[in-house]
């Protein structure tokens, strides 16, 4: 990284600024308010954590990326505790409870995906997302069934890779 605060923090900004504001306007829903403040928030985090900033240790974009992530997990974490009820009045276990966090992985999985190359993310929307068989994909793809495995398999492969960088797999 680079010699001292002022100068990392530069090459913070010029190396992650626009993908990081990319992420926390898709992780706050486009709220640019609330997305400007996770910005800084995380790069308030990343001055306090200088030292520890070593790109041997992992990659910056990843670290960056996963303290965004969790401060609007944290938020939102934050904003349901002040508002939660007594035990008592507490209603059943609902799938909304759930959903903020289906959102999230969905949104850090979008992005992960866009990273792949054109013909590993076909196979994985195709097999996937659309849930067709390795035979009916092979058809809607035009090659041949194992080049739909092999695809799936290094597009999996891929795809982990790219969360991993991104701060989500450990």
């Amino acid at each position: 990284m680079a010699e001292s605060p002022v100068a990392l923090m530069t090459q913070l900004h010029d190396e992650h600024a626009a993908a990081l504001w990319g992420y926390c306007l898709r992780l706050t829903g486009n709220d640019h308010a609330r997305a400007e403040d996770v910005v800084q928030e995380t790069l308030l985090r990343a001055w306090r954590s200088f030292p520890s900033l070593d790109p041997a240790s992992g990659s910056v974009r990843a670290w960056l990326f996963k303290v965004a992530r969790n401060i609007v997990i944290d938020e939102w974490r934050t904003k349901r505790s002040q508002s939660e009820l007594a035990v008592a009045d507490v209603p059943e276990v609902s799938a909304d409870a759930d959903r903020t966090d289906q959102l999230l992985l969905s949104w850090v999985v979008a992005d992960a995906l866009t990273r792949l190359s054109p013909e590993h993310r076909a196979v994985l929307l195709e097999c996937y997302y659309r849930g067709q068989s390795v035979a009916e994909a092979s058809r809607k793809l035009g090659v041949p069934e194992g080049t739909v495995k092999s695809r799936t398999h290094y597009a999996l492969r891929a795809l982990r890779l790219a969360l991993e960088e991104m701060g989500v797999v450990a």
